[in-house]
């Protein structure tokens, strides 16, 4: 084996006695915890948007970003709960260059992964003690999950993991909603298979133990497009394909009637500034059938503070340095159209 050793990670309980979180910060994780899961189980007709930047990158922009969202969600709190996006694993697709907070905490300088769980955890924090939001992460890797565990309030397993045995095991202990992508390649069969394995126990190797889980409920579907052979994007947020996953759900008496529409990536064809005109048809299309009103909970959307995306080292304050971004006027624009329509 050619591995170079570099520096021991810290264990999660060391990190978590070392940063850890207020009582204040306990309590409103609780109740939004409670909150949202509510929304899942069918227990309150709010909708919900899992709202932010494609990866978070810089500490100071992405609070920032997230108290605008604080803001805006006390003016629609009796329609929406929003859950902002602080993916904090999140590299660039090819994993060159740029490979995420976690592994950047500085993302102009080298890789020091003990300093980025510090970073990334920091981060979680203050969100939910300055905003008053507890947020959503995506699991790249599912034993990094437990430096987040007390801190967040919906995970999203992403296309390129949802066919990953682990990633589908760690999600069957997890005790809040995590959102299961449609593989790049649009075969909404695997994404089904993935929410039926987290929804039920397993016996598994995790952390350098047997564990033991009884299963995740809360599992869920995210449509995201899909990209054939050739590189072109299909959009799966259309009646006939919702209905289509419907029927399917159905069929399988998931636990979970729960299905999240990521706006962007293949949906939009990578154009995003069309999320608006997809949320206004996805939302247009749970007023015509009831089934989706039921199915349909909440919307992904990629948004900062600036619109679209530059190179790591452009400098602009809150723009995107990985998938291009609605900047914040049309993002508070698009909340507020749909807390009008939803």
């Amino acid at each position: 084996m050619s591995f170079e050793l570099i520096q021991e990670i810290p264990s999660p309980s060391e990190i978590l006695k070392m940063m850890p979180l207020s009582e204040t910060g306990k309590k409103i994780k609780t109740q939004r915890d409670q909150m949202i899961r509510d929304v899942f189980e069918g227990k309150d007709d709010r909708f919900i948007l899992i709202i932010g930047p494609c990866s978070a990158d810089n500490e100071t922009a992405v609070i920032d970003y997230v108290n605008r969202l604080s803001a805006i969600q006390k003016e629609v709190a009796d329609k929406i709960i929003i859950i902002p996006r602080i993916y904090t694993n999140k590299p660039r697709t090819t994993g060159e260059g740029y490979k995420g907070m976690l592994h950047q905490p500085d993302a102009n300088k080298e890789a020091n992964m003990v300093e980025g769980i510090k970073a990334i955890r920091q981060l979680h924090i203050r969100s939910i003690e300055e905003t008053g939001l507890s947020c959503a992460d995506e699991m790249l890797y599912p034993e990094n999950y437990a430096y987040l565990e007390d801190l967040l309030s919906y995970v999203a397993i992403g296309a390129r993991s949802v066919e990953n045995q682990k990633h589908r095991l760690t999600v069957s202990g997890l005790e809040i909603p995590v959102g299961m992508k449609n593989p790049t390649s649009g075969d909404i069969t695997v994404m089904l298979n993935s929410i039926q394995a987290a929804q039920a126990g397993h016996t598994f190797i995790y952390r350098g133990w047997e564990v033991k889980t009884n299963g995740n409920p809360l599992t869920h579907a995210i449509m995201r497009g899909s990209v054939d052979q050739h590189g072109r994007n299909y959009p799966n947020y259309h009646y006939e394909d919702i209905m289509h996953l419907i029927k399917l759900y159905e069929k399988r008496d998931f636990s979970c009637p729960a299905v999240i529409i990521d706006l962007n990536h293949a949906n939009s064809n990578k154009r995003f500034g069309e999320q608006p005109r997809i949320a206004r048809e996805i939302l247009r299309n749970r007023h015509y059938d009831a089934s989706l009103k039921k199915y349909v909970k909440g919307l992904m959307i990629e948004s900062y503070i600036e619109e679209g995306n530059q190179p790591v080292d452009g400098g602009v304050y809150g723009k995107s340095i990985t998938d291009s971004c609605l900047g914040w006027k049309a993002s508070e624009e698009l909340i507020r159209t749909i807390a009008e329509k939803v």
